[in-house]
């Protein structure tokens, strides 16, 4: 059988670019269709990745870039809701030795650095653009866009996130749900001596935090337990997490003043989801957030979704039959790995939301980490 070459990638988030870029290294025809017309290139505030998640940007050939523009770091701080620092760890190095632990950076720098590479690779990109229907054969899939126009193709990857429209049309029912948690973001800018993620555990709200983005900027968090959305004015998000924000000492002295504008300020849930069973339906299949996606507690969202396009391209690209077979040996090799991380994520916050005072946080922090040092 000859190897199918043709893919429509739905979604131009981490996981649609990244394995993008890499099937079209592999010399397969990739087109790209992302719903929003500006590639979500100005959204979101800032990113934490961590070694595996730039073992794969690595592999992508923008670390240098991404490493240029952001601000990498090897350990983590608790500190009291009054600043004062109560335990000092040093970070897993989940992506090995020759990479950092972690770094912090802006999210809007880190699509469009993958935004370029996708350009580079030479994929056929459309903006502003849906697949309205997938008709599948034995042979593949035909699509039909939201413009009206059509075209045919041998595997759909869907990338297109958490309430992804491509995991409910190929009959696949699992929805994300809410953990009970909600976050609070802003950037601002970075005080003298913030060089690394701080966690303050209790006070007026569940975690505040921040992560060091670049050398002048970063990105400040606050966790609470979730609101109504309807119920709070978007005009007032600046306001309402400036008040939180308010009950924390230490660095958020300097940085609760540049809580001002309501339009930098992103509130959202934490959500669950981990679809079971299989990621695909005949030839289109799962990746992302639209498979799986988790609390920001371990701060692994990325790179499990990076990871998924690392893996599905290398099985792809092995001389295989495109089959069943081989898109469920995707699943199996994944979902062990994600499930571990979507559950300990999902467990850090229980414990709070349960008052849980004795909880092994470290054990199962450390546990997680280090499984995740080996390759995926």
């Amino acid at each position: 059988m000859t190897t199918p070459r043709t893919v429509l990638v739905v979604g131009g988030g981490a996981a649609g670019n990244a394995v993008t870029v890499l099937l079209r290294r592999a010399g397969v025809t990739v087109d790209l269709i992302e719903a929003r017309p500006d590639w979500n290139a100005t959204t979101g505030s800032g990113i934490t990745l961590q070694g595996n998640a730039l073992r794969v940007l690595r592999d992508l050939g923008v670390l240098d870039q991404v490493e240029s523009s952001g601000r990498a770091f090897g350990s983590l701080g608790v500190v009291a809701p009054d600043g004062t620092v109560l335990h000092e760890a040093e970070d897993i190095r989940t992506g090995g030795d020759d990479l950092p632990a972690t770094l912090g950076m802006q999210r809007p720098r880190l699509q469009q650095i993958l935004i370029d590479a996708v350009r580079a690779s030479g994929a056929g990109v459309r903006l502003g653009t849906t697949a309205e229907a997938l008709d599948q054969d034995a042979d593949g899939v035909s699509a039909r866009f939201s413009d009206g126009t059509t075209a045919r193709y041998d595997l759909v990857i869907a990338a297109d996130g958490l309430n992804s429209a491509t995991r409910a049309a190929i009959g696949i029912t699992a929805k994300p749900e809410p953990t009970g948690m909600a976050i609070w973001r802003t950037t601002a800018p970075r005080p003298a001596g913030l060089v690394r993620t701080d966690l303050a555990y209790g006070g007026p709200a569940y975690i505040a935090g921040y992560c060091p983005t670049s050398e002048h900027t970063i990105y400040a968090y606050v966790v609470e337990a979730c609101r109504d959305r309807a119920s709070i004015d978007p005009a007032r998000y600046a306001d309402e997490m400036r008040r939180l924000a308010r009950g924390y000492g230490g660095h958020w002295a300097e940085i609760t003043p540049h809580i001002t504008d309501p339009a930098k300020v992103n509130y959202t849930w934490f959500d669950r989801l981990l679809v079971e069973g299989s990621w695909h339906r005949g030839r289109v299949v799962l990746i992302g957030d639209a498979a799986h996606c988790c609390p920001p507690t371990l701060a692994q969202g990325a790179a499990m979704s990076l990871e998924d396009a690392s893996v599905l391209v290398e099985l792809l690209t092995a001389g295989r039959d495109w089959d069943d077979d081989l898109l469920q040996r995707y699943y199996e090799r994944r979902i062990p790995r994600v499930r571990a991380v979507v559950e300990a994520s999902v467990q850090l916050g229980q414990w709070q939301l349960d008052g849980v005072r004795d909880a092994d946080v470290p054990g199962l922090i450390g546990r997680t980490m280090t499984m995740l040092k080996e390759l995926p």
